[in-house]
């Protein structure tokens, strides 16, 4: 590459330099550079074993890059545990040690130079470290899987020279009793363990600079978040029956036009804790905030809510409703309606039904088995099934449970979960049309019938279906992602991503799927970099689902990183194991799949 050839992308980058340099060299010039130059040929070796690149030493300093910033902690851990080791077995005072700063962000690479703001933070953070430390900044720490052996203490936000913005530091550490991977157990513990399918990821402003150019905003609309809803019956067999009256709140909330409302994947990262509503409407960027609880006992229900002012801290309105069980649904309505009224937003229609069903015991089976779709593991999704029929049989006419149903089947079609993948795709067809038969301005019957449609390979009307669904729903983040996942399908990438990027900014804490469609969309327009970011997200969210993987492999074809993408096959066929790259292009209309097809093939998938 010449010197005049710039290439930008965004990377983790690592930043080292040797504590009290010049006092050593005044020691003893010639073997104190000899030492130096032996840590740093080690350090290179550490790195490019964890699957970095050491891409300069500076005198005294060093930069390398990664693609992972799990693989950069590890190293940089590793190594300083090793140079600790050979300093102990010197009898000199000329013991060279490290600090290290790791952070994420773009850089510009000329030659075998990188420089950018990425390399300038990292060397920021790494002068916070003490001498064998390191520091990181906070969307590296973020981006960590929960599963490795690390600790990090908060520094708090720091104020560094050349940046506008508070940067969020944090010290690792390697938490008692535990043993650094090595670099062949870290790749193979990609997915060995399953999480919570409700464990939320959370971007941090951090990452939302680096995918999306800009941090959490407070919007100049109104805006509110429902907290979980307390179960106060003691019984812990009546948590669904609490999370269910807060996923009811936001549904009903989000066909409000004028109000932004975060979606449940995010406001549930706090469920069980004690939160500061100053501080959750900072994460979240919201002006309100909703918390109350649920008492069910008999046929008796209690509802306490209360609104709350989330910069000042100050309840707006607080109400308890104690009600015979029968009129719990009304009991949403007039919370839809309260909350409305005192924040000035105009209802349409002038009424809502939550619930979408009269029946509490069908409602509760519906409840029960949302969050197993959500998933997309194929266990979850078939455990869903008789949850779902349950709720049917006992109330017919309920839309959404007709229309979850559909989407179990249409999952069961196109993921080959199915011994008739044809007639569950009529399942699913059939389940749509009986879910607008109960409700004609459903939202969710319109996403099935834009999912079964793209599927069916009718553009138009998938796009069209898209639109009716988030137009009845315009404050719902999930009938956002569900459109921008079909016009990225479809080609129209820039408005795909600029909406996907707007469901994320509606639900901080996204879903797995949220992340995976950003993946996709940067993958398609050549942000390989920025899509395998977004795509390890996905993965951590759903470490049992292969359609990320198989996306991430892509993103490394085309980044030439074939060892890497070649070794994601094995795990995409312990999950899916008649998986073929044919089968997988047969399934779907959009070209995308066509293309996605040739990079499987090239990294090694059976055809």
């Amino acid at each position: 590459m010449g010197k005049d050839q710039l290439s930008r992308k965004l990377a983790v980058i690592l930043h080292a330099d040797v504590v009290g340099s010049t006092v050593l060299v005044h020691q003893d010039e010639a073997l104190a550079h000899q030492r130096i130059q032996t840590v740093f040929t080690n350090f290179s070796e550490t790195i490019e074993s964890y699957g970095g690149l050491a891409r300069e030493i500076r005198g005294d300093a060093l930069v390398a890059e990664f693609n992972r910033a799990s693989d950069a902690v590890i190293a940089a851990s590793v190594f300083q545990d090793l140079n600790e080791a050979s300093n102990a077995s010197i009898e000199d005072d000329i013991k060279p040690q490290l600090r290290i700063g790791i952070s994420l962000g773009e850089v510009i690479i000329a030659d075998k130079t990188i420089t950018g703001t990425g390399v300038v933070l990292a060397q920021r953070l790494e002068q916070l470290a003490d001498s064998g430390g390191i520091v990181v900044q906070g969307s590296v720490s973020e981006t960590v899987p929960s599963r490795m052996p690390f600790k990090f203490e908060s520094l708090g936000e720091q104020l560094f020279k050349g940046f506008d913005q508070p940067i969020r530091a944090f010290s690792v550490s390697l938490e008692a009793g535990k043993v650094l991977p090595s670099p062949e157990s870290d790749d193979a513990a990609q997915t060995d363990e399953h999480v919570d399918i409700q464990a939320p990821v959370k971007l941090s402003q951090d990452l939302y600079e680096a995918l999306m150019g800009r941090g959490i905003e407070l919007p100049d609309r109104p805006s509110i978040a429902i907290l979980p809803f307390k179960n106060m019956s003691g019984d812990t067999d009546q948590e669904h029956f609490a999370d269910g009256m807060t996923e009811d709140l936001i549904t009903s909330l989000s066909r409000l036009p004028d109000l932004i409302v975060i979606a449940s994947t995010s406001t549930f990262a706090y469920k069980g804790q004690a939160v500061d509503i100053r501080q959750v409407g900072r994460e979240l960027g919201v002006r309100h905030v909703l918390e109350g609880g649920i008492r069910k006992g008999g046929d008796q229900v209690r509802i306490t809510a209360q609104l709350i002012d989330a910069q000042s801290g100050d309840h707006v309105w607080a109400e308890r409703y104690d009600r015979k069980l029968e009129g719990f649904f009304d009991v949403q309505d007039e919370i839809t309606h309260k909350i409305a009224l005192e924040m000035n937003v105009q209802l349409i229609r002038g009424k809502w039904i939550s619930a979408g069903t009269k029946s509490i015991k069908a409602w509760e089976s519906f409840m029960q088995a949302y969050p197993l779709l959500e998933s997309f593991v194929r266990e979850d999704v078939l455990a869903a099934r008789p949850l779902l029929e349950q709720a049917i049989s006992l109330d017919s006419n309920y839309s959404d449970a007709w229309a979850m149903l559909g989407i179990m089947h249409w999952q069961e079609s196109v993921w080959n979960w199915s011994a008739d993948p044809e007639q569950s795709m009529q399942a699913a067809i059939d389940a749509s049309q009986k879910s607008l038969a109960a409700d004609s301005q459903s939202p969710a019957a319109y996403e099935l019938l834009a999912t079964i449609s793209m599927s069916l390979g009718e553009l138009e009307k998938a796009i069209a279906m898209g639109q009716k669904a988030y137009e009845l729903a315009p404050g719902g983040s999930e009938t956002m992602a569900t459109l921008a996942d079909l016009l990225i399908e479809a080609g129209r990438i820039k408005e795909g991503l600029l909406l996907i990027k707007k469901a994320i900014r509606y639900s901080p804490f996204p879903p797995g799927w949220y992340l995976m469609a950003l993946g996709v969309g940067f993958h398609l327009s050549k942000k390989n970099e920025e899509a395998i970011l977004a795509l390890d997200l996905a993965i951590e969210r759903q470490p049992g689902s292969h359609l990320p993987l198989l996306w991430l492999t892509s993103a490394l074809v085309e980044l030439q990183r074939l060892d890497d993408a070649r070794l994601i096959v094995d795990k995409v066929l312990e999950i899916e194991p008649g998986f073929s790259a044919a089968s997988w292009a047969e399934r779907f209309y959009s070209a995308s799949h066509a293309h996605l097809k040739d990079n499987l093939l090239a990294a090694g998938f059976p055809e």
